[in-house]
């Protein structure tokens, strides 16, 4: 089992886009919605190696808009213990359901997000297609559709 803390990020610390790119290729959209955020990272030995990002969207919702893993800590649940940590903090800040939205070809993420409780809400057909410019091909499909998924805290 590898060691790691789960921290606020620091308001003088610059945000690790190297990771937050892994899960969103818009850098320009993960700088629109770093600035109305909170971002918590997974930290080992003084490294960023794991990160999320919460989003106030409606009162007493808010989002997981980012959660990112350095690829060679993947499997190591540190996904999962992020998940879990964004569930804890909304818990205690008050807020009454989470939401989280991925990919159609995140088979991985998709599950993740379902073993942690959140459920199907519904789906935004074409959503990459209409914000990103560029293809995005994941596990050999190409992502289209964003799987919007909730989890009631209350």
């Amino acid at each position: 089992m590898i060691e790691f803390v789960i921290r606020k990020l620091g308001t003088s610390e610059k945000a690790p886009f190297h990771l937050l790119l892994l899960a969103d290729p818009s850098k320009k959209h993960v700088e629109a919605y770093l600035k109305r955020s909170q971002s918590y990272v997974a930290d080992m030995n003084n490294t960023i190696v794991g990160i999320y990002v919460l989003l106030p969207t409606r009162p007493e919702t808010v989002e997981i808009i980012n959660v990112a893993v350095a690829e060679k800590q993947q499997g190591n649940g540190i996904g999962k213990s992020l998940v879990k940590h964004a569930i804890k903090t909304a818990k205690l800040k008050g807020y009454k359901k989470i939401e989280i939205g991925t990919g159609n070809s995140s088979i991985s993420q998709l599950a993740l997000y379902q073993k942690c409780g959140f459920r199907i809400t519904g789906v935004d057909k074409d959503y990459f297609t209409r914000h990103y410019t560029n293809a995005i091909i994941e596990n050999g499909i190409h992502c289209r559709d964003m799987i919007r998924l909730a989890l009631d805290l209350v």
